[in-house]
């Protein structure tokens, strides 16, 4: 289903011309002479990776998330969390599943979006043409709303000329109805505590809907996502990037014991050989956005030195290196789909899916390899090896 799935993305990449009132810890975006993170905000993304990782023990065949905070991956790594409710609205790519928990410890409202259990799921439909995007109110679907003024939302900046994938946004729309009144009840009842999104794959896709609506209802949500597809057209790429104020502290940099006042709050990792970051395709109108924080190492586990901060929407150096379809000053880059187009022949015959010698199976990894194998909701986590404990956030395997 993946390889069928595929296809017709490697077809168009082979034949494009190559080209709060919680004190969050500072993010430290770099300058031309600094792009690396500190230990701190390592610590906070692999810890974020556990946390979202949780989030596929919701749906069978896992056995759930139960109270006060169980399940069969690493629940028990955060006694101080209380699981608030969870939610799965189904296995299509307009579904979303995930949890609401809140974390004592740090003082935060906790919102994670699964991404899928299969990366056929995950390119399935990317194709999609965008639709018009209306940021929260809107006034209707037609629109591109979600049909609820609600009251108590300011008229938001306008979001001229942007489009939006319409499985991620209908996502949204089925998961706001679910879970919009249960997670404001929580924040009203804990006012003192920041509300913090993390998603993983579409679930990261999702995250980023869910974080420019809340933004917009007067909340002040910190954003961290892996592995996340592109949403919608540049202009929406370039609204994220100014709502989120991605680009305003682009020559800012601060030592690690220092205080970053404009704390970058959209954090998007992605994974060299990811080839999700990089799809749905520019030809077909998407592009990403700021906010990039890159893993180059291919294997788990990565260390300190393993992550940089990246610049702008399309750093060369970063997963946007990989895609043919960005013009980098004719600039020669490895076309990470093209480079699998040959196995496709051969793949598809494989009763049992992606044999190891295929580079198609590397990619696989390539997206479930964050900090951890995420997506491996079973006793005593991942069954293949990789992502051992960090303990002091130092980076150090």
């Amino acid at each position: 289903m993946f390889l069928s799935a595929l296809l017709p993305l490697l077809f168009f990449a082979t034949t494009t011309t190559p080209v709060s009132a919680f004190q969050q810890y500072p993010l430290l975006y770099p300058t031309s002479n600094s792009r690396n993170i500190t230990s701190t905000l390592f610590a906070e993304l692999e810890e974020l990776a556990r946390i979202v990782d949780i989030s596929y023990c919701v749906s069978p065949p896992s056995l759930g998330i139960l109270h006060p905070f169980r399940c069969l991956s690493h629940c028990k790594e955060f006694p101080k969390f209380s699981l608030v409710t969870t939610w799965n609205t189904g296995p299509l790519l307009s579904d979303s599943c995930g949890y609401i928990a809140l974390d004592h410890g740090k003082e935060r409202v906790i919102v994670a979006f699964r991404g899928t259990y299969s990366i056929a799921n995950t390119v399935l439909d990317l194709s999609t043409i965008p639709q018009t995007y209306v940021p929260y109110p809107g006034s209707g679907p037609g629109d591109g709303g979600d049909g609820d003024d609600g009251g108590d939302g300011e008229a938001e900046p306008k979001c001229d000329g942007c489009k939006v994938h319409m499985g991620f946004h209908t996502a949204w729309l089925i998961t706001s109805k679910l879970i919009l009144p249960e997670l404001e009840r929580h924040l009203h009842l804990w006012p003192n505590y920041g509300l913090t999104l993390v998603g993983h794959s579409l679930g990261g896709a999702v995250a980023a809907l869910a974080g420019l609506e809340l933004l917009a209802r007067g909340y002040d949500p910190t954003i961290t996502t892996f592995g996340e597809p592109r949403i919608g057209n540049r202009a929406l790429a370039n609204y994220v990037d100014q709502r989120f104020q991605l680009h305003s502290i682009n020559h800012t940099h601060y030592a690690e014991d220092e205080t970053d006042t404009h704390s970058l709050n959209y954090r998007r990792v992605t994974h060299v050989n990811d080839p999700i970051p990089l799809l749905p395709l520019t030809e077909w109108g998407f592009a990403p956005h700021a906010g990039e924080i890159y893993i180059r190492k291919p294997t788990l586990p990565p260390a300190l030195g393993d992550l940089e901060h990246c610049v702008g929407d399309n750093d060369p150096r970063c997963i946007a290196g990989q895609d043919s379809t960005t013009q980098f000053g004719g600039d020669s880059k490895r076309d990470l789909l093209a480079s699998v187009a040959d196995e496709v022949p051969d793949v598809l015959h494989e009763p049992w899916g992606v044999p190891a010698r295929y580079r198609l199976w590397e990619l696989f990894f390539a997206h479930r390899d964050y900090f951890w194998r995420l997506g491996l909701c079973v006793p005593g986590g991942d069954p293949l090896g990789g992502g051992g404990q960090y303990g002091d956030g130092s980076g150090e395997g």
